[in-house]
Formats: C-alpha cells, structure tokens, sequence
C-alpha cells in the first residue's frame, strides 16, 4: 500500500514531532470538538446580545477574554463560532471524501477509457481555485453555510480522488485479488469488503489533514463576508467584525479567533500527518 498523500500547493507539510506533540495536538482537537458541542450550554451569555455601553471592554472577571466593537461577549463568540466553524469542514470533508473514493477507486480498479475520462475530468477541477468557485456559488445561491460547503467540496474532491485511485492500482497488484477473483467474488465485494478497508487509514490521514485546509479556506469566506450570514457566530466572520475594534487600539476581538483558527489548523495537520507516518510504518 502506498502511503504518499497529496498535497495542496503551495502549502508546507507540518509533521509531528513527537508522540508529545502528537498527544498536545489529539487534546486540543478534542476539547475544541467538545466545546463545539456543548458551547449552548457553555457560553455564559447571549452571543447576539449587543451592549454598546459596555463595546470594547478588556477582559475582566463578567468577560473572561473581553468584549468585541458591538458589545458582545467573545468567550461566547467562540464557543457558538466553533460549531459553525468545524460544521463546515465536516461538511466538506464527508462530501468531498465519499465522492472522491467512489470516484477514485472506480477509476483504479476499471482503467482503460474509464480512467481516462474520469482522470481527466478531475484535473479540469483543479484548473478552479476553489476559493473562487465558492464565491461564484455564493454569488448564484446567495449566503449560507451549504453553497461554499458544496463548491470546497467539488474543489477537494481530485485530491481524494487521485489518492484513492493510487492506492487501488497498488492493491489490485496483490494475491489476495487474485484470489478472490478465482473464487468467483464480483468487483463490487472485492472493492467494499476488501480494498476498502485496507486504504481506508491512508485516506483518514489524507481527510483529516483536508479539514484543516477547508477550515482555513471557509474563515477565509467568512473574512470576506460571504457564505455565513452576519448574526451567526463563526471564527473567520470575527475576525472580519474584528476590523473595527482594530482601528480603535483594541485588537482582542480579532486576535481571538485567528488564534482558534490557527492552532486547530495545526492540531489537525499534526494528527493527520502522524496518522499517515503511523500507517507508512505499518505498510510492508
């Protein structure tokens, strides 16, 4: 099995260096996970509520990391803005990685005019930047969280694809094929029940690194003020209400976010890329 995952231009790889970096970065997902999901319950106030007696307020003991231009509190902010934020990656990398296997491992096991097409096919995908595809989507189907989730989708569907595609022509190499094929087992079992099992750990390695890369690219739209609407909470669209505070010397607000954004991008690459290093080392 072959264990080299795609990667996205112009984007350094980041390794782990250590299981101890490994381990910082699998708590930090967790607990970003966890916050995510009980942030309803864990935010201390209203992430809406507008105060702007109390705009721009230092951090103090009512507001742990302080007050943004409109008076909302922004513990709460990113508590609510990490679902949002996460939401949409899994999004995209659930659709992105189900098509892209289908896609990638028909094109491995068929071949011939099949693989042509469908090889051929991905790469005119790759001649769309998929930031700008999101932002044509945007601009037909009007904001919303499902329009750059669908375009980042299409956009990342050939790395997955290519992978996949890789790792099939490499398994259908192996005996174990043969035999199966011998004892009468269609394309279809010998593809579900057997090839995809044993690419499914390299293709968790490719997706996970992907949904730091989506995370990165829907803050991104969020900055822009596109795709999410403006009352929901979400990293990329507080850094973007962040603007204002920025010019009046305070900075929080804005660092805040970019700081979750970062460090969950990271923690996400490290665990993938070790998850990769893990099955290289298991691969004979």
């Amino acid at each position: 099995m072959t264990a080299v995952l795609t990667r996205r231009p112009g984007l350094s790889r980041i390794r782990a260096a250590g299981p101890p970096l490994y381990l910082i970065c699998l708590a930090f997902v967790a607990l970003v996970t966890t916050a995510a999901l009980l942030a309803s319950w864990l935010a201390p106030y209203d992430p809406n509520v507008v105060d702007l007696g109390n705009a721009m307020a230092a951090p103090s003991a009512e507001h742990w990391l302080g007050v943004d231009a409109a008076g909302r509190d922004t513990l709460s902010r990113l508590l609510l803005g990490a679902r949002t934020s996460l939401l949409g990656p899994l999004g995209v990398v659930v659709f992105s990685t189900l098509a892209g296997v289908a896609v990638g491992m028909a094109a491995g096991w068929r071949g011939g005019w099949l693989d042509s097409v469908l090889s051929r096919s991905t790469e005119l995908v790759f001649a769309f930047p998929g930031m700008l595809l999101a932002i044509l989507i945007i601009a037909v189907y009007g904001e919303g969280l499902l329009a750059p989730v669908v375009a980042l989708s299409i956009a990342y569907l050939p790395y997955v694809s290519r992978l996949t595609r890789s790792l099939v022509l490499a398994e259908r190499k192996r005996p174990y094929v043969n035999a199966y094929q011998v004892q009468g087992h269609s394309a279809l079992q010998i593809c579900l029940r057997h090839i995809l099992p044993n690419i499914a750990p390299v293709v968790l390695a490719q997706s996970t690194i992907n949904f730091g890369y989506a995370l990165m690219d829907l803050a991104g739209l969020s900055f822009l003020g596109l795709g999410i609407p403006a009352l929901t909470p979400d990293w990329g669209r507080m850094v973007f209400d962040g603007q204002t505070a920025i010019q009046h010397g305070y900075p929080l607000s804005a660092i805040w976010p970019c700081v979750f954004i970062v460090l969950t991008v990271v923690a996400f690459n490290v665990v993938g890329e070790r998850w990769a290093d893990h099955v290289a080392r298991r691969t004979p």
